[in-house]
């Protein structure tokens, strides 16, 4: 049971690094066009994960 929690957290912020990352690599048009700022890009990423 902890085991399997702790794989859940692990790959909760793997998908999370790898949100982070895919934002980052947007323009900063590209992210108003979403609604986003880079300054949110980390916040975003937890809500898509769900964290």
């Amino acid at each position: 049971m902890i085991l399997t929690h702790i794989i859940a957290r692990i790959q909760s912020w793997l998908r999370f690094r790898r949100n982070v990352e895919i934002l980052s690599q947007l323009s900063d048009r590209e992210l108003a066009d979403i609604g986003l700022n880079r300054g949110s890009i980390e916040q975003a990423a937890r809500q898509a994960v769900g964290a």
